[in-house]
């Protein structure tokens, strides 16, 4: 018999069909929800006394250069044009696969302690198959369920070599991947292409024809800078190679005619709203698809410039559109808008729904509900931050922290249990992060105080 747990007595936000309870009681069998109801009469099961805690689905962090975590606050202050150049072209450069294996486990790790069962790891520092093993590895030990995103670096090119915005996507390296892992419970392997912005139409076709006959997501960054194939989404349209598979973060430098038309073929969206704000790219596309009918998922983005918890990028990215939609009714109107023009359930959607959707996994994930995983998270409510709770979903998003994140569970297994991680040593794995870290920084000449070149 699967073994079975039953978390009794929360107040449980499914974000399904079946609607929330104020209090009631969820049995996990195996790694499946087999129930939820006001009161479930259970024998043999573990019983987990959740009075006072709030029930939400595992988030989803659809974007994340895991890879950087070694070198958090290195990247703070600078722009998105200085992120290129200090971090592509230098810090990148220097990465052995052990800095690699450090970062993506800590990282992970961090984001089951934040209370994120599902992890989008956009790896683009990968110069060799020793690097992509490392940080595959490190997601599995992590225990953490991941969509591993095979990209590729982005170095300045030395004289006489080809740039990295000529070169196709390594295919052989991907279906090596896909040979090794592919079936594995807790992960997956897409691909992290440049696509037309960063790329020659050539490589883009390849890229995305790649993606599209090995069936996989290309997931792609879009915006920072002029584009270096101006008409390339038209061209990848007329060969048909856009459709559902089609991932595009950030998003910017999108005319609302493409907007519109990439909704109309399926393709998803990922924002990440602090990133954005901060290193210049622009405004959240948020509002633009939700004039569409449509909504983002969201990712961190970039440990080296903030931190990793999707509560607060949900927090963020409905704070910025809020403002954003209530500064527009006012120069149209002269007044603010009578009530608020996104609720906090649309914005947990977007760290759980929505990322579920982007990873083309709602059937499995991102909602709470019989039959899907048992991917949860505990949050207790009877602190002092978060009392009296009158609404749970919006006391999740504006009053919960990382110090409220109780226990997490992936896959039917406690990931986090009473506020620590299960059967982890934390010590020597934050000295190794630290030791890789310095190495890192003193090798690129960058000063520990104000992580400026030195």
């Amino acid at each position: 018999m699967a073994q079975r747990t039953l978390i009794r007595g929360a107040s449980i936000v499914t974000m399904d069909a079946q609607g929330d309870l104020p209090v009631g009681d969820l049995l996990v069998s195996g790694d499946t929800i087999e129930a939820i109801s006001p009161h479930l009469p259970v024998d043999e099961a573990q019983v987990i006394d959740a009075s006072g805690c709030i029930l939400v689905p595992g988030f989803v962090n659809a974007h994340m250069h895991t890879w950087q975590t070694a070198l958090r606050g290195v990247a703070a202050n600078w722009t998105l044009l200085q992120y290129f150049k200090n971090m592509h072209a230098g810090l990148a450069t220097v990465f052995t696969p052990d800095d690699l294996r450090i970062a993506t486990l800590v990282g992970a790790l961090n984001q089951l302690n934040c209370g994120t069962t599902t992890l989008v790891d956009w790896c683009h520092n990968n110069p060799t198959p020793a690097h992509n093993d490392a940080a595959v590895d490190a997601l599995l030990a992590s225990g953490i369920r991941a969509g591993f995103f095979h990209g590729t670096p982005k170095p300045d090119p030395k004289p006489g070599q080809t740039p990295f915005w000529e070169v196709p996507h390594p295919r052989a390296e991907v279906e090596r991947l896909l040979k090794a892992h592919q079936g594995k419970p807790l992960l997956e392997i897409h691909a992290a292409v440049l696509g037309p912005h960063y790329s020659t139409l050539d490589v883009a076709v390849h890229d995305f024809r790649m993606a599209k006959e090995l069936g996989l997501i290309a997931s792609l960054h879009q915006g920072g800078g002029p584009a270096r194939t101006p008409d390339g989404w038209e061209r990848l349209e007329e060969l048909g190679l856009l459709g559902e598979q089609i991932n595009i973060v950030h998003g910017h430098a999108l005319s609302d005619e493409q907007l519109q038309r990439f909704c109309e073929l399926g393709m998803s969206f990922s924002a990440a709203a602090e990133s954005e704000m901060s290193q210049g790219h622009g405004h959240p596309l948020t509002g633009r698809l939700r004039a569409l009918g449509r909504a983002p998922s969201l990712g961190v983005d970039l440990e080296s410039v903030m931190g990793g918890d999707m509560i607060s990028q949900a927090r963020i990215a409905l704070g910025i559109q809020r403002s954003l939609d209530n500064v527009a009714h006012r120069a149209a109107h002269g007044t603010i808008p009578d009530t608020s023009t996104i609720t906090t359930r649309e914005a947990l959607g977007w760290i759980t729904v929505e990322g579920a959707r982007m990873l083309r996994q709602l059937h499995r994930i991102g909602t709470l509900a019989p039959g899907k995983q048992a991917d949860l998270v505990l949050i207790r409510a009877d602190e002092l931050n978060m009392q009296p709770v009158h609404d749970p979903v919006s006391a999740v998003v504006f009053q919960a922290t990382l110090a409220n994140i109780d226990s997490v569970m992936v896959a039917g297994q406690w990931r986090k249990r009473a506020g620590r991680l299960v059967g982890v040593d934390l010590p020597p794995l934050l000295a190794a992060l630290r030791a890789s870290g310095e190495k890192i920084t003193r090798a690129m000449g960058i000063g520990a105080s104000n992580g400026a070149i030195a």
